[in-house]
């Protein structure tokens, strides 16, 4: 390393401010003394500005190297905050399902006065035999029906839900505790249930006699005779049980599924109202319940029930009263005409009996849908009031349906049925064809599939409204107004 040598000036400088040291300006040892004086001093100065030189260039490639991190200055602290929100959130989400889960246990164990049992999905697979398809004894589009027997030899109904259900474990025990209670000679009473996982499973005590699906309606094989005295017990035991859980049951109740299927028959063949899984309790005051249709409506509600569907409801969302007085007046032409409310493998004006039934109305011969096969009991007159019932029941404007007590009325005679003006029936499938057309003046492109599909439901729509042009003008938007 050079040493810089003072020059002469700056040693004079040096001299005159200090005038007791000698200094030699000629050399000698005391210029040498000073001359190493300097030089120390010199490489101090150095050692330090290299020292500071070095320090500035490692805080630069510190700040250069956080910068390609993506780190700048203060990012530690919001890292930090960052883990503790996270830290946070994680406890609240783990808090909240802890409780959640304690509010489900304690909702999978009803308790009080309830006469119910809870079974668990083992001892249910154990008494039908692992669900045996020799032991099923119903099946429809919200479950399938078993027939079990429990170790006291006690023979039970089990019904599966169909996961197409949807309904969630909350709702299902909330409405299974407010109908465990419900007592009435027209309804069957729920002897338990199952609810694990995604598995929702009601227990019937069994009924000998099937129900009337599998009976009258001929989707099976039976040797029951019904007769007209019989038939009629049949409808009026249904309208009684309707009645009761629309106007005496509180908070009131609507059972959503009304369906030869969910009526069973005991040993006298009385009428057994079943199936409360998908029922929905009317709060107080309350005029309707908004609710998603239950199960796969287009699949299954339209293609193969929609008879039993009132449109409101199948559309809307809207369950009602009427939406059971509906399904009621479709059942009850079925047990009049002793067919189902549809046949496809009738000629195509016959397939929906609710249409045809409105068709004789107005050509005045309804004697026509009166079963052929009756006896000599049938009461001609009685069996077309019921169809008019049946056709009051399942009028367009739902202000216009009657309710289940004033049916009751009705079909035990208290109640003079000439005297109502009927007007024509809502159909399912006039209401998907409005749908449809007003879908198609909205929407330009529609996908391969839901056009085939809308193409088939469009293929069984009602020849009523192809003869009707005025009404098939009108848009679907118009239909929300005729309440």
């Amino acid at each position: 390393m050079r040493h810089r040598v003072p020059s002469p000036t700056r040693r004079a400088a040096a001299a005159a401010s200090s005038p007791n040291r000698a200094v030699s300006l000629t050399g000698g040892p005391h210029a040498a003394n000073a001359a190493t004086t300097w030089s120390t001093k010199s490489n101090t100065a150095t050692w330090f500005a290299t020292t500071q030189a070095h320090r500035r260039c490692e805080a630069a490639i510190r700040r250069r190297t956080a910068r390609r991190r993506g780190c700048f200055p203060g990012a530690l602290s919001f890292e930090l905050l960052g883990l503790a929100l996270l830290g946070f959130l994680l406890g609240w989400d783990y808090q909240r399902r802890a409780t959640r889960q304690q509010s489900s246990q304690h909702n999978d164990d009803p308790s009080g006065d309830m006469n119910i049992t809870k079974f668990t999905y083992k001892e249910l697979s154990r008494v039908t035999e692992n669900f045996s398809p020799s032991n099923k004894i119903g099946e429809g589009g919200f479950g399938s029906v078993y027939k079990g027997k429990l170790r006291n030899g006690k023979l039970v109904a089990v019904k599966v839900l169909s996961l197409e259900s949807r309904q969630g474990a909350k709702e299902f025990l909330n409405e299974l505790m407010a109908i465990s209670n419900v007592s009435h000679e027209n309804l069957v009473k729920i002897y338990g249930y199952c609810v694990e996982g995604n598995q929702r499973i009601l227990v019937y005590n069994y009924l000998e006699n099937n129900s009337l699906a599998q009976t009258l309606l001929g989707y099976g094989h039976s040797n029951i005779q019904f007769n007209w005295a019989t038939r009629v017990n049949i409808c009026v035991g249904i309208a009684r049980g309707l009645t009761y859980l629309h106007e005496v049951v509180n908070p009131h109740i609507v059972h959503r599924d009304i369906k030869a299927s969910n009526i069973l028959l005991d040993k006298d063949l009385t009428p057994k109202i079943s199936d409360f899984g998908l029922a929905k309790l009317l709060p107080p005051d309350a005029s309707h319940v908004s609710t998603r249709v239950a199960g796969t409506f287009f699949t299954y509600s339209v293609l193969h029930d929609r008879g039993y569907l009132a449109p409101e409801y199948a559309i809307r969302g809207q369950v009602t009263r009427k939406s059971d007085v509906y399904s009621f007046g479709v059942l009850l032409l079925e047990i009049v005409s002793g067919r189902s409310n549809t046949n496809t493998r009738l000629p195509y004006e016959d397939q929906i009996l609710l249409e045809r039934t409105w068709v004789h109305y107005e050509e005045g011969d309804l004697e026509k849908i009166i079963d052929a096969s009756l006896g000599d009991d049938l009461d001609v007159a009685q069996a077309c009031m019921f169809l008019k019932i049946g056709l009051l029941c399942t009028q367009d404007v739902t202000k216009h349906r009657p309710t289940m007590s004033m049916v009751v009325r009705m079909l035990t005679g208290e109640m003079d049925v000439e005297l109502a003006k009927i007007s024509k029936p809502a159909i399912i499938s006039d209401f998907m064809d409005l749908k449809v057309r007003s879908m198609r003046k909205e929407v330009d492109i529609v996908s391969s599939s839901t056009s085939t599909l809308l193409s088939s439901i469009m293929a069984h729509s009602s020849p009523l409204l192809s003869q009707e042009t005025t009404e098939a003008s009108m848009t679907f938007t118009a239909i929300s107004d005729r309440e």
